[in-house]
């Protein structure tokens, strides 16, 4: 590692804080105010689609030039938020303190009025090939990570509103989400209120917040409707323990960290449940992960049967699943030789990880959700692990 893991740590953290956690997205295309001065294209769905992908898979960031600002992300404050909480408990300090405080009353502001409870969304609009999301509609994905972290938060500050908000969050998963069936009547949740579509990773999502919310609230309703979405997906494990993303036959590719996603959700839900039915469905799923998804030299697969694109992402979620599952320690050289490739081949001087390595070229544009938040938990997570 040609750059110490504390001084990684040290300059992502730098970083992060220098910005005000606030970035780039590489979703945020449709922010521009460029695409929206053009009213016959930004309408189409056609073009908002092309528009985001170039967006996204340009290795030039065009976001100055096109008028994107730089915003708050409820989804990656949360991550933040986290990520101090795990400082926090190596060494606790009034700093910190506020640091917790700043980003659970920033994340509370950002919530998305007029549903059953506490919710939260991108802010910017976004136009998937399924459906067309507006900025600020809430997904059960954000709303499971806020109402994770404010339950942290909680833990440590003792701040009843983080609480209550969190445990609102309950009742948006509840009676906002639509819900598919299936014949033995176990169902998945939706990605949002305006969709149908069946997403593995975020349906286990809105079952690890029923399954924490129940964890304080003692509510019998919350353990069953996990126990029944977490049925459902489990039911869909393939037999060598993969998952695809969803259930459309667009949806049938197996990535990295969205079965870290799943994996943790599992977990976790059994921890607060004290549900082990599906702990057969965790050790067959990590097994398949961890031996699918990262190479000798430590690079992280994105999808099952390719090297690129080297998502920051993947990296992030193998820190977080491994410590999560309570399975680093024998994993500890797989977790090192991984970071010691990502912090030597993603990490730029300035302190922040790019956000793809791919084999011909590779974006090293700065997104502080999708990058940065979720290498600051990771890091923390680790630091946890360790110390």
């Amino acid at each position: 590692m040609s750059v110490s893991f504390p001084e990684s740590f040290e300059r992502l953290r730098q970083y992060c804080e220098q910005e005000g956690f606030k970035g780039w997205d590489p979703y945020d295309g449709l922010t521009s105010k460029l695409f929206r001065g053009l009213p016959f294209i930004s309408s189409n769905r056609f073009f908002r689609l092309a528009w985001i992908q170039f967006f996204k898979k340009s290795p030039v960031n065009l976001r100055r030039l096109a008028l994107v600002p730089k915003e708050y992300n409820a989804k990656g404050l949360a991550l933040f938020l986290t990520g101090y909480c795990n400082l926090y408990k190596l060494n606790p300090s009034e700093d910190l303190t506020n640091r917790i405080d700043f980003l659970a009353k920033k994340i509370i502001e950002l919530q998305s009025p007029g549903y059953s409870g506490s919710c939260w969304g991108y802010y910017f609009d976004w136009q998937a090939r399924a459906f067309f999301q507006p900025g600020y509609t809430p997904t059960v994905v954000a709303t499971s990570f806020v109402v994770n972290a404010l339950l942290d938060a909680y833990n440590i500050t003792g701040n009843e509103q983080y609480k209550t908000v969190a445990v609102s969050g309950a009742n948006f998963v509840l009676h906002d989400l639509n819900r598919t069936y299936d014949a033995t009547g176990h169902f998945a949740f939706s990605y949002s209120p305006i969709d149908k579509t069946q997403v593995f990773n975020a349906t286990l999502l809105g079952a690890r917040l029923l399954s924490r919310v129940y964890s304080y609230t003692g509510e019998a309703r919350l353990k069953d409707e996990a126990a029944n979405t977490v049925q459902y997906v489990c039911e869909r494990q393939q037999e060598n323990g993969a998952w695809a993303y969803g259930t459309l036959p667009y949806h049938a590719w197996i990535d990295s960290f969205h079965t870290g996603f799943n994996l943790e959700c599992l977990y976790e839900y059994q921890q607060y449940t004290g549900d082990t039915r599906f702990s057969n469905h965790i050790e067959k799923g990590l097994k398949y992960y961890i031996n699918s998804f990262f190479t000798s030299e430590g690079a992280s697969k994105y999808y099952h049967n390719r090297l690129y694109p080297v998502d920051i992402h993947a990296p992030a979620q193998l820190v977080i699943t491994l410590v999560k599952l309570g399975r680093f320690d024998e994993n500890r050289e797989l977790v090192d030789r991984v970071l010691n490739w990502t912090i030597r081949e993603m990490q730029d001087r300035k302190g922040y990880f790019y956000y793809q390595r791919k084999k011909s070229f590779s974006s090293k544009i700065s997104y502080m959700r999708w990058a940065q938040a979720w290498m600051f938990s990771a890091m923390t997570h680790y630091l946890i692990a360790t110390k």
